[in-house]
């Protein structure tokens, strides 16, 4: 048996202590920590935050561990008990790490649960025990995993079936504001940690709309018997991470519901979706999910091009779903939609990158984006979210109603999740083909090449216009009937002492055309200083017209011209045009 205790020893110094025991270990026992954890993609090496580890035996005989790689250790000895104790330092503010200061405590078990080679598939116990700082003495304890000791929201002992299930369960201890529901039989949990003014019931009325509705698409029963939504309130946040009974998440203040009767608002919307989507991975890619990802390979990067669907049907459904449960009305869901569609025609990166490619390469293109990310790559997420909506219409038209990309779905659950399969790289396809009758290449195209999806007739033949516009400015997402700047710019830029730093840089525009690069601060434009009204003042120059720019690169004072051009309509609107036929898709 395995056992870990773990501590929050010194929240001032964001200190977990963390001790295991192994009984009866190998002759030489291996010990490691995760490069990474399910559901986010890039390799975070958790062990460089593993502080003075020692090794003891059953007698207190110190053992030596000799360091095979950056996150792994082997002790060679005949011991029937080794004792492993160590520090793991706590300050990642994020979903996907572990966090310990005097406020709360949060952890993945990936980032402090050391794991011991060929024991991964036994019983795991652990002791959360509560902080030694008395002025502390109130905190509570969250988590999904499941109880073996304690009260509910009591520090006490846990249980996992294996060390997969061990790191599956995040945990969150402070003093956190609780709500809890019952959908469809199933206890749900909300915990708020931070300071905020959410009203609670509004928050279980909603989420339980939400979860009730996914569980009964997928069919009852629910794939677990208690779900918690542990969510960090900051000033300004957004995150989210799955689990299988549980998700991670952070959000700003003004995203919560301050009363009952507050009518929904875009903040509010989008906590919704986050929610959603999260809650929606409990189906798919915790169970439904590629065949690499059946015994997960946490010590380096497990590829797939397959992220697409996991990531990019999940963004489709969260925000679809907040419609369906009756949360959102038509015209507000197709503003959501248009969003989506607004972040994919703003990425000239779609024309390099194909939502395959993109899924392959999330490790390093998508999980490590720079400067130049929107010029040379695409987001599964959201192009992967408008591929679903194809598939969704196509399936919808094509069948007159009888199938959509529910039945797909509910496949995948019942022939794949429910009989322990992994999904290959043309499941959906040939899924897809079933429905239809027919060979579906056609469709499935559009993952490998960098067109752009044709949804503008498809919309159409469903009561929905799709227009084109050019953007208002930097807080337009898109949606609406704003009318949009006549000239353009083409670069994402912030305050700056001495006028505008710029930050991105689309290609071909004509702040690119100009010669500004990420990390130069614009100074003057027609010898006049700028200011964060200078996208606004360009729309009084007629098109063609050049002005002298001057800005500074690192200490250097630099020119260039900038030339007065049409603004490009990325920016999406999609409106009603027959209700009727919106009815079809949209009929709830």
């Amino acid at each position: 048996m395995i056992h870990y205790q773990i501590t929050p020893v010194d929240p001032k110094a964001h200190l977990f202590a963390v001790t295991m025991t192994v009984s009866k270990p190998n002759t030489v026992q291996v010990f490691s920590l995760p490069a990474w954890l399910p559901g986010s993609y890039m390799v975070r090496d958790f062990a460089k935050n593993i502080i003075e580890l020692k090794a003891k035996d059953e007698t207190g005989r110190i053992l030596e561990l000799k360091q095979l790689d950056k996150q792994t250790w082997s002790i060679d000895s005949n011991s029937a008990e080794i004792t492993l104790s160590y520090h793991v330092y706590a300050w990642d503010l994020s979903v996907r790490t572990a966090h310990l200061d005097m406020t709360h405590g949060f952890f993945n078990g990936s980032s402090v649960f050391l794991a011991v080679h060929g024991f991964e598939d036994t019983l795991h116990t652990v002791t959360m025990a509560p902080p030694t700082e008395p002025t502390l003495s109130q905190w509570r304890l969250a988590t999904s995993m499941t109880r073996t000791s304690g009260e509910d929201f009591a520090f006490g002992q846990f249980c996992a079936e294996s060390y997969d299930d061990l790191i599956d369960h995040p945990v969150e201890m402070g003093l956190f504001t609780l709500g809890s529901f019952d959908a469809c039989g199933v206890r749900h949990d909300i915990v708020l940690n931070g300071r905020h003014r959410a009203c609670m019931p509004r928050l279980c009325q909603d989420l339980k709309a939400i979860c009730e509705y996914q569980i009964t698409l997928f069919g009852t029963p629910a794939p677990f018997e208690r779900y918690v939504f542990m969510t960090t309130v900051l000033d300004n946040g957004f995150g989210g991470l799955e689990h299988r009974a549980s998700t991670a998440l952070m959000c700003s203040r003004k995203d919560l519901p301050l009363s009952l009767e507050m009518s929904m608002n875009n903040d509010y919307r989008t906590y919704l979706s986050l929610c959603s989507h999260e809650y929606f991975h409990s189906w798919n890619v915790k169970r439904i999910k590629p065949e690499c990802f059946l015994s997960y390979r946490l010590e380096a990067e497990t590829y797939t091009p397959q992220l697409w669907a996991y990531e990019g049907i999940t963004s489709y459904y969260d925000d679809f779903l907040t419609y369906r449960a009756g949360l959102v009305d038509e015209q507000s869901y197709l503003d959501m939609l248009s969003e989506t569609f607004t972040r994919v025609y703003r990425s000239p990166g779609r024309f390099k990158q194909s939502i395959k490619d993109s899924s392959f390469n999330a490790w390093t293109k998508f999980y490590k984006q720079d400067e130049n990310a929107q010029n040379a790559i695409i987001s599964y997420y959201t192009k992967g979210a408008l591929f679903a909506l194809y598939l969704d219409l196509t399936l919808r038209s094509e069948t007159q109603g009888k199938y959509t990309l529910d039945a797909v779905m509910k496949i995948l659950w019942q022939e794949y999740a429910l009989q322990n399969r992994g999904t290959t790289d043309h499941c959906h396809q040939k899924i897809v083909e079933r429905l239809l009758g027919r060979d579906c290449q056609d469709l499935f195209a559009y993952l490998d090449n960098t067109d752009d999806i044709p949804l503008g007739p498809l919309l159409a033949e469903f009561g929905v216009e799709f227009n084109l516009r050019a953007s208002n400015g930097a807080q337009d997402v898109g949606g609406g009937t704003a009318k949009g700047y006549e000239i353009a710019f083409g670069a994402k830029t912030q305050s700056a002492p001495l006028g505008l730093k710029i930050v991105t840089v689309t290609q071909g525009s004509p702040a690119h055309l100009a010669g500004l690069s990420a990390g130069d601060v614009l100074i003057a434009a027609d010898n006049l200083q700028v200011t964060g009204q200078f996208e606004a003042q360009l729309q009084q120059y007629p098109l063609g017209q050049c002005l002298p720019l001057h800005w500074f690169r690192r200490d250097e004072l630099m020119t260039g011209e900038l030339i007065i051009a049409a603004a490009p309509k990325d920016t999406v609107a999609l409106a009603i045009s027959d209700k009727t036929k919106l009815a079809t898709w949209l009929g709830r």
